[in-house]
């Protein structure tokens, strides 16, 4: 399928035109995990135009093999793929900028995040209307360690207290976002993890989703809670550097032809 196909729905969908929804699943080794998920998003958008872009970023568990043969029979599945592993950031960042729908909704690839939420976020912020510009979801009943939930916890009062994003959660992976307004954003590594206040800065309003979390059923997490708060902490007052650096937001209307 090339990048100018419109891509087939899901049973009782109706073509017309570009997909309606993008969803983004940027994954390293979730071969265990990746099928059902990518299952479980299908039944979800059913009857609607939608299109699912798993990154697999530089997997070494045969997970580009696995996603290859899942394409084969659903057209609405394009994957793409990273020849080294460049990071979870990166992963949602390549998945965005392939997608085409007007709404991109990203989720975590070990199945932890609930595809069911997918439909109410879409929902939520069509209804929020174009001065809100991301719909992030808030996750309750974690299903984590007692030391990650704790460092969560701290990281995300510490993030609202400096940055004022208004995001209980900035950490959950299900998220969903206007395409044009994800085009303007900065990127740096773990920007995923503060697309509150980056959407902030440009002017755009957040809403919020609850959504339970679910226990891993595959395998271990690859991307650690040591690298994230080493780094992290400089990410942070970088955001807050970039918030404070835009002054004001250009109001911006057309010059018409003289005489109308």
């Amino acid at each position: 399928m090339t990048a100018n196909d419109t891509p087939v729905p899901a049973e009782g969908a109706t073509v017309s035109g570009p997909p309606a929804v993008s969803v983004v699943i940027p994954a390293k080794d979730e071969i265990g995990n990746l099928p059902g998920l990518i299952e479980e998003i299908r039944s979800a958008l059913d009857g609607t135009v939608f299109e699912v872009i798993p990154v697999d970023d530089g997997s070494s568990d045969g997970t580009d093999r696995m996603l290859a043969e899942l394409r084969a029979t659903s057209p609405w599945l394009r994957p793409v793929r990273h020849a080294r592993a460049c990071g979870q950031s990166c992963a949602v960042r390549t998945g965005m900028l392939h997608a085409r729908g007007d709404i991109v909704v990203t989720i975590d690839g070990d199945g932890q995040n609930d595809p069911a939420y997918i439909p109410a976020m879409v929902s939520a912020l069509n209804a929020a209307g174009p001065s809100v510009g991301l719909c992030a979801g808030q996750r309750v009943g974690r299903k984590a360690t007692t030391f990650k939930r704790y460092a969560s916890r701290f990281a995300n009062k510490l993030r609202g207290a400096i940055l004022k994003d208004n995001t209980r959660d900035s950490g959950c992976g299900l998220k969903a976002v206007r395409r044009e307004i994800f085009l303007l954003l900065p990127y740096f590594d773990s920007w995923h993890r503060f697309l509150p206040a980056l959407v902030m800065r440009e002017g755009y309003g957040i809403c919020h989703v609850d959504v339970v979390d679910r226990e891993r059923r595959h395998g271990a997490s690859k991307y650690g809670v040591f690298d994230r708060a080493l780094i992290g902490a400089l990410d942070l007052f970088g955001v807050w550097w970039l918030r404070r650096r835009r002054k004001s937001l250009p109001i911006v209307s057309e010059i018409p032809v003289n005489g109308e």
